[in-house]
This record gives C-alpha cells, structure tokens and sequence, in this order.
C-alpha cells in the first residue's frame, strides 16, 4: 500500500503529542476549534503510551487514547494516531499489536521526549544514542503490526549534539518507518529557541516524507520552517495552544493567499474563545482540582497569544474554585 499516496497527497498539517499538554481533552478542543475554522488537522498523535514490563491492558489504551471507542477519531473527526514509548523492541511490538487490535490507524514511536525520568528509564530521546535501538524497535513493531498500518516515529536531532544524524538517518532507513517527524533541536537544547529547521533538510533524503516540528508559533515561521528544512509537511505543538488558530494561518500558506488578506483567513476571536475554555472547564478530568490545573496551564500560554488573556490570568491565577472560574468567564463574554 502506497501510504505516502493516501497520507500525504497534500501538505499535511498535525496536532503534536504533548505530554500533559495534548490530552485527550485539549485534543477535543483544538481540533473542535480546527473543524469549525474550515481548516482541520489532518490527524493528531496521542500522548506516548510508556511500555515497561508487559502488554498493557485495553483501559489503558483507552485512558490515553479515549477517541478508540469513536473509529479513533475525535468528536469532530479528526484521526489520532497512537503513541508508544519504550526501549524493548519486542514489547514494543507487541502492543503496538495490540493496539492495532483495539482500532489504532497508525503507530508512532517516541525518541524525542526530553524529560529526565524518561530518559533515565532508557526510553524517550536518549535512544538518540543508540541507532541500531532505534532500528531494532521501529523494524520490530513494522514487521508486527498490520501491513495495512503505518508505523511512523519522531526524533530529535539528537541527544546531546547531532554528532550522530547520520547514524539515526541510517537506522530509520533500514527500519521501515513509514514517515519520519523531527523536532528540530536536541535533547539537550530542549524546547528553547531557535529551532535548527535547516538541519532537518539532509533526512529529505529518505524514501519516505518526512514531517517538520518546532518553534512554529506564526504563519511566518511556518513558512520559514518549509523553506529551511526543505519539506512542506508541519506538525504544530505549543504554538497550537497558545493560538489555537494557527492551523488557519498556517492553511492559508498551502492556498498561496497573501498573508495581508484577512478576509480569506477564518478568525478566532476572543469571544469565541472564551466558549472553549468553558467547554474545557467543563470537560472530563480525574478531579476538579486536576481540571482547573489543567486549564491554567493553558490560560498561562494564552497570555503569549492574546492580550484580553492577561487580566484573566492575573484574576484566576489563585483561584481554586471551577464554579467561580467559570462564572468569570461567563462574565467576560457578555
């Protein structure tokens, strides 16, 4: 099967996996908000699945990824694509098996995750180390899962430095991957600016597309991540939350509209807005207390994307109460 053909036909534009930040909650919202611009994601990647010692059972599947009950898909149809992160090639396979099994439409393997207890459990981007891991874990879960079933995985330039892109290119190569995304930075240069896009550039040599992330928080950037990296295919992270119309810009580039056309571009308003965060307020958490975490997490990065976010956060900062949060938004929208 042609998957290049069925998946990247046009510029593909995705929600990025994002530990404690794209569950499935907030996956529901940006993509909601996608759909409703006329601008959808074309698909969205779970949080990663962490594999350790056996195959997990089914409700852990659909802890992460709740969309398995619904074809996979959000409330507004747009696919996600499961997550697995770990070190064990043959474990890795066997759930991604299995997830297949419960309706995954895709895998992705994590080698990029930076955080600390990741990487001191052996999973994540410190694999960036070790290549032939890289080959033993993709090329397993390739030859385990559906051949109807994409596998793709998502690196960084690598761990400490990019003294070894060459032997990470080598191994997905060999692997089977399907596509490849790449955050373009290391592990060590964390999530701190600038993004390397033009680094990117030497993996379009691979046999398969291969997707850009990072440090996208404009239609500017965007274009500039295309130019640099020489591919056309982005995923979108943080910029997505902060500005949840982003994928509107960004869209607006694969139609070659001049970006002075505000006509031409759907507009999120603050208003508009304010009916989401509700929403999310509203939504499904472990605890009320884990919600209104959750969404100060979020209103904190609206603060970098719109103005009327900051005397809302300097008011709802402290406070603990969902009801009173929510009062306060309604009062903002009238």
């Amino acid at each position: 099967m042609s998957f290049q053909n069925k998946f990247f036909a046009s510029p593909v534009r995705l929600l990025a996996p994002m530990d404690g930040l794209t569950d499935p909650l907030m996956r529901q919202i940006l993509t909601q908000i996608a759909v409703d611009l006329g601008r959808p994601y074309d698909w969205s990647v779970s949080e990663f699945i962490r594999v350790t010692q056996h195959v997990l059972p089914a409700h852990v599947f659909y802890k992460y990824v709740p969309e398995l009950h619904h074809d996979a898909k959000t409330a507004s149809g747009t696919p996600i694509h499961i997550q697995l992160l770990g070190s064990e090639a043959q474990l890795m396979a066997e759930n991604a098996a299995y997830a297949c099994e419960l309706g995954a439409p895709a895998i992705d393997i994590n080698f990029g995750c930076p955080a600390k207890t990741v990487n001191s459990h052996r999973g994540g981007s410190v694999l960036l180390d070790e290549p032939e891991v890289l080959y033993q874990i993709i090329s397993a879960v390739r030859q385990a899962v559906p051949a109807n079933i994409p596998v793709s995985a998502k690196i960084r330039l690598g761990y400490t430095d990019t003294s070894r892109m060459d032997d990470i290119q080598a191994a997905i190569a060999a692997s089977g991957a399907n596509w490849l995304t790449i955050h373009a930075r290391t592990k060590t240069q964390g999530y701190k600016p600038p993004a390397y896009w033009d680094k990117i550039h030497a993996f379009n040599s691979l046999d398969i597309p291969v997707i850009a992330n990072g440090e996208i928080w404009n239609a500017e950037q965007a274009q500039a991540c295309m130019q640099q990296s020489g591919t056309k295919h982005l995923m979108l992270g943080r910029g997505a939350v902060t500005r949840p119309d982003l994928i509107a810009e960004v869209r607006k580039l694969d139609l070659e509209l001049p970006q002075t056309d505000s006509m031409s571009t759907p507009e999120l308003s603050w208003q508009t807005l304010i009916t989401h965060q509700i929403k999310f307020l509203q939504g499904t958490a472990k605890s009320d207390v884990v919600l209104v975490g959750r969404y100060k997490q979020w209103l904190g990065m609206l603060t970098k994307g719109y103005s009327e976010a900051q005397p809302l956060w300097n008011a709802l900062k402290r406070e603990k109460n969902k009801a009173a949060i929510i009062t306060a938004l309604e009062a903002t929208s009238l």
